[in-house]
């Protein structure tokens, strides 16, 4: 079986890539969302039993994914090849590669969008023994949607109106930015739809990542309340 890989062009050097990898106060400001022990979820991923390369250009971690800088003219390559997971583990091996794209490409918008501003994310998650299809669910048609770089504007059925550029686009997961995320610049909103995975879920999954910057307690809450209350309408079931 062929080795799964997740590549990105990024728009900074290899040595500013390197240090978003082997800086853990950077490393928190890509990888994962708001939780307690992100932190030490951090050391463990990155900084445990981890292999450099003398150039630092390539980082495997403890359960062999492999990062691997390229510099280009227009930038650094950034890929990511996965590990083999084995054992108990294997059967979320599909979920981490999952989440490992949402990860990259945070780092993605991290660096090229909000080098050095502090973020606050939100995360929230559930199932649906409905079988409920998450872009009928939010009134996202995905095939009209554009393209990744081109500007967007729709309306969810969550009532929010939201505009900005699509950041990236794979079969199960939509990323865009949100001008209304930010309080200068834009935000960035990942939203994924996961399969019935046998031994981990029984019914399909919705999963929400927002990012945001600098936004007040008031307008945040405000944000995080609008997906808690998708998610339980929608995808509630356990």
């Amino acid at each position: 079986m062929a080795a799964t890989e997740i590549s990105l062009l990024i728009n900074a050097d290899a040595e500013q890539l390197w240090r978003m990898l082997r800086e853990p106060s950077r490393v928190a400001q890509w990888h994962g969302w708001d939780i307690d022990g992100l932190g030490e979820e951090i050391t463990q991923i990155y900084f445990s039993s981890v292999t450099e390369s003398a150039d630092h250009l390539r980082l495997e971690l403890e359960m062999g994914d492999v990062f691997v800088l390229e510099p280009r003219p227009d930038g650094t390559l950034l890929t990511l090849t996965r590990g083999v997971t084995t054992g108990e583990w294997a059967k979320y091996d599909a979920d981490v590669t999952e989440g490992w794209t949402m990860f990259v490409h945070q780092l993605k918008f991290a660096v090229e969008r909000h080098p050095k501003t502090p973020r606050r994310t939100l995360y929230v998650d559930g199932t649906s023994a409905a079988h409920t299809n998450l872009w009928d669910a939010l009134g996202i048609d995905t095939g009209w949607l554009p393209e990744a770089g081109e500007a967007y504007e729709i309306t969810l059925n969550t009532g929010a109106t939201l505009a900005g550029k699509v950041w990236y686009r794979t079969e199960t997961q939509v990323g865009l930015t949100v001008a209304d995320y930010a309080e200068h610049g834009d935000g960035l909103l990942i939203m994924a739809a996961q399969a019935p995975l046998p031994g981990v879920r029984e019914h399909p999954g919705a999963q929400i990542c927002a990012t945001t910057y600098g936004l007040g307690a008031h307008h945040f809450d405000a944000i995080a309340a609008q997906w808690d209350a998708f998610m339980e309408d929608h995808y509630s079931d356990e």
